[in-house]
């Protein structure tokens, strides 16, 4: 397996795993693993978690995907009685009020029910890539991944670079989230992304008004690792 080729890595996935998950968030990483991963095999198992609270162009991307490849997207949503309890107790908007809470919120709409969606698979891949932020500087292409019972999480894109991304976007004309032509760089829940401004780095739009601290929101980063 050459780990600087993605195709590679997405072979030797599919031929060393059975049941294999590509876990999408449906931003430009997505577009390219989808599209690889669909030359490989015909039968792919994409999940994607519908937060609750994702911009409807998110939305109009899954269907884009859905129809262009002929794929289903299982979309993976948070427990109605976990959400319901925690709104109750902090509001709706919640994560404005403290980090602490903001990860919370996350915990709820996104860690659990990816940890729950994930039970029964052998591998997952996602889009992480080292270039994107320092949290990921040393993210490996394969790893055992200890926060969903040792199962293998595959990054194939972890040495690529932004420009390598779009240009395979762009060589492929592959659908893309619309958000990327309003000045967005990272995209994640409405109310905790915006556009970034010039000279910002790319996840400056996520969580915006936390002048200190992480931008993560724990699917990838724990804080241990």
């Amino acid at each position: 397996m050459n780990e600087r080729e993605p195709q590679s890595v997405l072979r030797w996935t599919y031929a060393n795993f059975r049941r294999v998950a590509i876990v999408a968030s449906f931003q430009a990483e997505s577009s390219v693993i989808i599209d690889l991963a669909s030359r490989i095999r015909a039968d792919l198992h994409v999940l994607t978690l519908d937060t609750g609270r994702l911009p409807r162009e998110t939305h109009d991307m899954i269907a884009g995907v859905r129809s262009r490849y002929g794929i289903e997207v299982e979309v993976i949503t948070p427990d109605p009685v976990e959400t319901a309890e925690m709104v109750a107790v902090h509001g709706v908007d919640l994560f404005f009020e403290s980090v602490e809470l903001r990860m919370r919120c996350c915990d709820v709409r996104k860690s659990r029910p990816l940890h729950r969606a994930l039970r029964g698979y052998d591998a997952w891949i996602t889009g992480l890539r080292r270039e994107q932020a320092a949290t990921r500087a040393t993210t490996p292409v394969v790893a055992i991944d200890v926060d969903h019972a040792g199962i293998t999480k595959v990054a194939p894109l972890a040495t690529w670079s932004k420009a390598q991304v779009w240009a395979y976007i762009r060589d492929h004309d592959l659908p893309y989230h619309s958000l990327y032509d309003h000045g967005y760089t990272s995209i994640g829940c409405a109310p905790c992304t915006r556009a970034t401004l010039p000279g910002e780095d790319d996840r400056a739009g996520r969580w915006w008004w936390e002048l200190d601290g992480v931008r993560e929101c724990g699917l990838h980063w724990s804080g241990r690792r």
